[in-house]
C-alpha cells in the first residue's frame, strides 16, 4: 500500500508537466505550419534525452530551411514590383557598356541632362559612335555640351550625314568634336557660311577644306569675313601658299597674334614677303617658329629681342591698327592692297 501511495503521488506531480507539454504541442490559430516542426523537435529531443530514438536528423534541417525561404520569396514578391522605368534604364546602361563606355561614364551620361528620354540619348550616342568617334571623346564632348542630348534624333542624323559629305568621319571627327562640340548645335547656315568662304573666297580644294576643318575646328566659331581676312593676310602679306596654310594649322591662330609676330619680324628685317617668283633676299623663319612656339621662345630664338621691346612694339601696333580702322574697309582688303603697292614700289 505504501508503494502504491507513492506512485499515485508521483503521478499527480507529473500531471501539470504533461498537460503543459500537450498545450505546447497543440497548434494555436495562425501557427499551423510551425506546429509539426515544433512537435517533431520536442519529440526528437525527448527521445534523444531518454536514450531511445536518435530522431531523424535529416528531417529537422529540411523543415527549418525550406519554410523561411518560402516566406522570404513571398515577401520579396510583395515589396519589389517590376518598375518599367528602372528596367529601361538598366537596358540603356547595358547598351552603353556594349558600345565601350565604362560603367561610371554610362551612369554619368544618363544623369548629365535630366529630362532626356533614355531611348533618345541612346540613339544620339549611337550616331556619334557610327561617325567613327570612340566612347571616350564622345563622353568628353557630351559632358562639355550636354545640350546635344536634347537635339531631335532626326537633326542628329541629318547633321551626321552632312559631316560625312564634308569628309569628317572615320576618325576625323574626334578632334572637331573635342574642340568644337557645338558643330551639332550650330545652325546649318553658319556652317555653310564657313565652308563657302573656304571654298569660294580662299579657293581651297574639297580635300583641303576637310583638312582645315579637321586640323583647325575653331574656324567654325569665326566670323566668315574675319576668316577670309586671315587667309588673305597669310597669302598676300606673308606669301604663304594654300598647302602651307593647311599643313601649319595657320588658321587656328588669332589675327592679332599673327600680325604682331609677323610685323615685328618684318620691321627687324628678319622677314620679307616673297616676290612673284617666291623669292626673298633673306631666309624667312619657318611658320612653326613664328606661331607654334611660346612668346618667350619666339623672342629668344626667332626674333632675338627682349620682352620689353616686344611689349612696346605691340602697343604701337595697336595704335596704328586703331588709326587705320577708320580709313580701311571691313575685312582688311585695303590693308592687303596697300601693302602690295608698297611691295611693288620697293621692287621698282
Amino acid at each position: 500500500m505504501a508503494a502504491l501511495g507513492r506512485q499515485v503521488l508521483d503521478w499527480h506531480r507529473l500531471m501539470p508537466l504533461a498537460w503543459g507539454r500537450i498545450a505546447r504541442w497543440t497548434p494555436r490559430r495562425g501557427e499551423q505550419k510551425r506546429g509539426p516542426a515544433s512537435l517533431l523537435h520536442t519529440r526528437t529531443t525527448a527521445s534523444t534525452a531518454a536514450g531511445g530514438l536518435e530522431g531523424s536528423p535529416h528531417v529537422e534541417p529540411t523543415k527549418h530551411v525550406q519554410e523561411p525561404e518560402r516566406r522570404t520569396s513571398l515577401t520579396w514578391n510583395q515589396k519589389a514590383p517590376v518598375d518599367g522605368g528602372s528596367l529601361e534604364r538598366e537596358e540603356v546602361i547595358s547598351s552603353l557598356l556594349d558600345m565601350g563606355f565604362s560603367d561610371v561614364h554610362a551612369h554619368e551620361l544618363l544623369s548629365s541632362q535630366p529630362g532626356t528620354h533614355l531611348q533618345q540619348l541612346l540613339e544620339i550616342v549611337s550616331e556619334l559612335i557610327l561617325l567613327g568617334v570612340n566612347p571616350e571623346p564622345v563622353y568628353t564632348a557630351l559632358k562639355k555640351s550636354p545640350q546635344i542630348l536634347k537635339l531631335p534624333v532626326t537633326h542628329m542624323k541629318k547633321r551626321s550625314s552632312y559631316l560625312r559629305k564634308l569628309g569628317l568621319a572615320e576618325g576625323k571627327l574626334k578632334r572637331v568634336l573635342l574642340c568644337c562640340p557645338e558643330i551639332f548645335t550650330m545652325h546649318q547656315r553658319d556652317i555653310d557660311g564657313i565652308v563657302r568662304v573656304l571654298r569660294e573666297k580662299c579657293l581651297f580644294t574639297v580635300q583641303q577644306v576637310t583638312e582645315v576643318l579637321h586640323r583647325c575646328p575653331y574656324v567654325l566659331r569665326e566670323d566668315p569675313s574675319d576668316l577670309e581676312y586671315k587667309f588673305q593676310y597669310a597669302y598676300f602679306r606673308m606669301g604663304v601658299k594654300h598647302a602651307d596654310v593647311v599643313r601649319t594649322d595657320f588658321l587656328q591662330y588669332s589675327v592679332t597674334k599673327i600680325r604682331q609676330r609677323h610685323t615685328f619680324l618684318e620691321r627687324l628685317g628678319l622677314y620679307q614677303t616673297p616676290d612673284k617668283k617666291g623669292q626673298t633676299q633673306v631666309p624667312n623663319p619657318l611658320l612653326k617658329d613664328i606661331l607654334r612656339v611660346s612668346e618667350a621662345e619666339f623672342l629668344a630664338r626667332t626674333a632675338r629681342s627682349s620682352a620689353e621691346e616686344f611689349e612696346v612694339f605691340k602697343k604701337l601696333l595697336a595704335r596704328e591698327v586703331e588709326e587705320e580702322s577708320g580709313s580701311h574697309t571691313p575685312g582688311g582688303r585695303s590693308t592687303s592692297d596697300d601693302e602690295g603697292e608698297d611691295q611693288e614700289e620697293e621692287e621698282l
